[in-house]
């Protein structure tokens, strides 16, 4: 007899297998709902087959780290823009810029990558 009952855990694993049920032992997806389509899996919001670009900030490191001095972020993005590390077609990346490096100074401190060193002006903090 004790061979004909199956354990709790025997039935769960049977019924996993199956496939997922609700609550009144339905399976799959309800009534004309449609499955979600399949996609290409490729670097964040990057097409599939084209590199992802450089970020604002990492495009900031490294043209503060090019000229060697303190910089505005209106500088920072026209030197990123002319040189190809970063695209934009926003109105106004310079905010973004300053908006981005002031937020990333306030969250991490003395960890940051940059540091207000006047008034607008950042240099990497060494």
């Amino acid at each position: 007899m004790a061979k004909a009952q199956k354990t709790t855990k025997a039935v769960d694993a049977k019924n996993a297998a199956k496939g997922a049920q609700d609550a009144k032992g339905r399976k799959g997806t309800p009534k004309g709902a449609k499955a979600a389509p399949e996609r290409a899996v490729g670097h964040g919001n990057a097409p599939q087959g084209q590199e992802k670009k450089m970020g604002i900030l990492k495009a900031a490191v490294v043209v503060l780290r090019e000229t060697g001095k303190a910089m505005n972020a209106k500088e920072m993005v026209e030197a990123a823009l002319a040189k190809g590390l970063w695209s934009t077609k926003g109105k106004t990346p310079a905010a973004t810029l300053y908006a981005a490096i002031i937020r990333e100074i306030a969250k991490k401190g003395g960890d940051a990558r940059f540091k207000k060193v006047d008034r607008g002006q950042f240099a990497l903090n060494a």
